[in-house]
């Protein structure tokens, strides 16, 4: 017994030999401007959120950036006014975007100009909403799924967005490379098993251009939820000046579905 406790106060004495603490030196970058906006087939008010990053000690709030000058060139042709209506939230007025026209963004602050083009594609309506259910290790889980015809001979990609009482649960993108002109059923890996009967969710499937779809694949990349996390990076941004975040023209199809 005596070599039994010797052993164990030996252990005790490694595992607390060994603790240490490890102080984190993160060396503060200067703040970079995040653009968040977009153009949608609805007719509604368009939004452009403006913002700087902020370093890692810094509380996790939105930076809003105001006094920026921010306009929308539609076909090279008519331009639209954003009004900030809060810090760093600017609106236009309420209008409907349409699939094959080039919009330009273009956001000036603090002398500087950021642009940013999205084409808008053609809109790929939702058909339905679905449930699956999955057996894991014994266990059943249950998912929603997403249904819709892709048009044959077009490259089309795709953003689903899940909400659950008005928040976003997940948002991940998908094309058409192996589903070309085919019926589609795409899961979206979203738990429904913490529901109950009487719940509702909605979701929001558009239809977005290649450079936004790099984008929102590269986020999904790095917090892993498109698979094993890649080693941190910058989404690919397609606003000039180094500027972060994304600008998309996109159709808008949404659906709710009742838990029962």
């Amino acid at each position: 017994m005596n070599i039994y406790k010797g052993l164990g106060l030996i252990m005790i004495f490694l595992f607390t030999a060994c603790e240490k603490v490890i102080e984190l030196k993160l060396d503060d970058a200067a703040p970079v401007l995040v653009i968040d906006g977009g153009v949608s087939d609805q007719n509604e008010v368009q939004q452009v959120k403006i913002s700087k990053t902020y370093s890692f000690t810094e509380p996790n709030k939105f930076h809003g950036v105001s006094a920026a000058k921010v306009l929308l060139s539609v076909d090279g042709l008519s331009s639209i006014v954003f009004s900030e209506v809060s810090p760093g939230i600017y609106q236009s007025v309420k209008f409907k975007g349409k699939s094959g026209s080039k919009y330009e963004l273009s956001v000036t602050v603090e002398g500087q100009t950021y642009k940013a083009s999205s084409v808008m594609p053609a809109r790929v309506p939702m058909d339905s909403l679905t449930f699956k259910s999955y057996d894991f290790f014994g266990e059943t889980k249950n998912y929603v799924a997403v249904n819709f015809r892709d048009p044959a001979g077009v490259a089309n990609q795709y953003r689903y967005i899940l909400k659950f009482k008005g928040v976003v649960e997940k948002d991940v993108v998908s094309e058409d490379r192996f589903d070309d002109g085919n019926k589609v059923t795409n899961v979206i890996f979203y738990e429904l098993n913490d529901l109950i009967k009487g719940d509702s969710i909605q979701v929001e499937i558009q239809c977005i251009d290649r450079n936004v779809y790099r984008y929102f694949y590269s986020l999904g990349q790095n917090s892993g939820s498109g698979g094993p996390p890649v080693a941190p990076a910058n989404p690919p941004s397609n606003f000039s000046n180094g500027a972060l975040g994304v600008f998309s023209a996109h159709t808008s199809s949404i659906r709710t579905a009742l838990i029962k």
